[in-house]
């Protein structure tokens, strides 16, 4: 996400509108994963927004619509992506990635279909698919076959990490509505292609959550040794400090190989005067 009224004194400008909120985010990064088109359309005047506020560099990870990845199927769910596809259009040069998030109820390889909705995906931009169905997480059949497809379809498979917001007892109204929420998965790390990517659900106590990203950290500049561009996103529990999350996590890669990032720049709250500054 990019519009917080939240960030505002921190990320943003104190008196940024939200006409501005993608604008100013894309100074200081470079993607976002885009979730609201998971649960509706964007106009195609929004559309044209986006692309007209984001730089030619900045790369949008827009979710596949919940209608397509989670009720249609067959011939219907080709004809609604394709009509998607075509909204997103003017958009196409600064996608990232399409990422498709599928049901846990849904086992992708049982699907017949379902390496025609890869490759329909993958003719309008590179693609990232989140599974959650219990028997892609058991290193059997069906997750040998579901790697088998993506290599050849040339998608990757999303790695989610929820182990840092698991780890803390539900203490605010906040934490318990995320855990009930958000999946509780085993980590399985696969970098299929150039462009792997990574979700991190950690918590606002942004200590709490080095211990589980640490090993990340290498695994990044791994990727980034082979010459793979990964995709990193972060989240806490009602994403007030997800951005100070990203740039815990930018920071330490940084010093950890050198890899710099524009999120480590002054942000407006970085720069704002303090009450006891002098004028």
């Amino acid at each position: 996400m990019w519009a917080n009224d939240q960030w505002r004194g921190s990320l943003f400008d104190a008196g940024c509108p939200a006409s501005d909120f993608l604008a100013q985010y894309s100074r200081y990064f470079n993607a976002v994963e885009g979730n609201t088109t998971f649960y509706a359309d964007p106009s195609a005047a929004t559309v044209l927004r986006w692309q007209a506020n984001a730089d030619a560099g900045f790369r949008f990870t827009l979710k596949v619509p919940q209608q397509i990845s989670h009720r249609l199927r067959g011939t219907e769910r080709a004809a609604a992506l394709a009509q998607w596809l075509d909204l997103l259009q003017p958009l196409r040069a600064q996608i990232g990635l399409c990422h498709l998030q599928l049901s846990a109820h849904y086992l992708a390889t049982a699907d017949a279909d379902f390496p025609s909705l890869l490759q329909q995906l993958r003719s309008f931009s590179p693609v990232a698919v989140e599974v959650r169905h219990p028997a892609l997480f058991t290193k059997g059949d069906a997750e040998q076959q579901l790697h088998q497809l993506l290599r050849q379809t040339e998608c990757e498979r999303v790695i989610l990490d929820s182990r840092a917001l698991f780890a803390q007892a539900p203490l605010s109204a906040a934490l318990q509505d995320a855990q009930q929420k958000k999946p509780r998965l085993p980590v399985h790390v696969c970098a299929l292609g150039h462009g792997p990517m990574f979700r991190f659900i950690g918590v606002s106590n942004l200590a709490a959550n080095r211990p589980f990203y640490q090993p990340w950290l290498h695994k990044m500049a791994q990727w980034l040794d082979e010459g793979r561009t990964p995709y990193a996103f972060f989240h806490t529990e009602d994403n007030i400090s997800a951005p100070l999350l990203a740039r815990q996590f930018a920071r330490e890669l940084f010093e950890l190989c050198g890899e710099d990032h524009p999120v480590l720049r002054p942000w407006p709250g970085d720069l704002a005067p303090s009450q006891n500054s002098l004028f």
